[in-house]
């Protein structure tokens, strides 16, 4: 088998620059070689990031891979990686059953379930200590913005409140195989101090999403569709938009609802 055919279906644009392939690869940090550090490559493909991942010696890769194609021509070509390439859907595997001592996950990510992946990670927050994606650019600068910016949403909030998020560099369309219609970005994802939040944390989850449902309108108004009206009482950001609320100011929001919903 000489290439992997790139599948609609599977959202594959298999990256062609190995300069690019090294950046990202170099972007992650990794542990020492006498202690090196577990990382999984999500969607490895031809394996342009799996070859310089596997040349570090401060890291141990491993690689989940959906494509059957896939699997085939990385067995061919890294016949070593073979036993740790796990052949599934990343969305579905138990990472904790997998990698009870934590991963760093990095991996040029379809573009059809990049979000998943996000929802995935902080699901795993507490495994997950840093992640290397490259993704839409568009998806990439809404999670790296802050409050205030139209860009700035649900995923952005979530992602915010678990972990430091950098945006390191943009990627044009032509060093992939098919191009894709759009630019793509690396981001870098690092886990931030907080271990828990002080509200309730699905609350959390709920009243930012009902928050940003409505994103043209005012707080009072999004909240109210799904909470009711909380008795007439008020809250001080009532009268501000989605956007404008940092990760600290949903929490207090949530805290609030958690003491007026009915």
């Amino acid at each position: 088998m000489t290439e992997v055919r790139a599948k609609k279906s599977l959202g594959q644009h298999f990256l062609t620059d190995l300069n690019i392939a090294r950046k990202i690869c170099y972007s992650m940090s990794g542990g020492t070689p006498e202690q090196p550090a577990t990382v999984l490559e999500v969607g490895c493909g031809m394996g342009v990031l799996t070859q310089f991942l596997l040349q570090r010696d401060d890291v141990v890769t491993y690689g989940a891979e959906i494509d059957g194609e896939s699997i085939v021509y990385l067995h061919e070509h890294y016949p070593a990686f073979a036993p740790r390439l796990v052949e599934g859907d990343f969305l579905q595997m138990d990472l904790k059953a997998m990698f009870p001592d934590g991963v760093r996950v990095i991996g040029n990510f379809p573009y059809n379930i990049s979000s998943q992946i996000f929802f995935k990670v902080i699901e795993n927050r507490d495994l997950v200590p840093e992640c290397v994606g490259m993704i839409q650019r568009e998806v990439a600068v809404r999670l790296a913005e802050p409050p205030g910016s139209k860009e700035y949403g649900i995923l952005s909030v979530l992602l915010q409140a678990w972990y430091d998020i950098e945006y390191l560099f943009t990627v044009g369309e032509q060093v992939f195989n098919p191009p894709p219609k759009v630019k793509s970005a690396v981001i870098r994802l690092v886990r931030n101090q907080t271990t828990k939040l002080d509200c309730d944390e699905q609350l959390f989850v709920k009243v930012v999403k009902a928050s940003f449902g409505q994103r043209r309108k005012m707080l009072r108004n999004s909240l109210k569709s799904v909470f009711g009206d909380f008795g007439g009482a008020e809250h001080r950001f009532f009268t501000q938009r989605a956007e404008q609320l940092s990760v600290a100011d949903f929490v207090e929001l949530t805290q609030w609802v958690a003491e007026n919903r009915k």
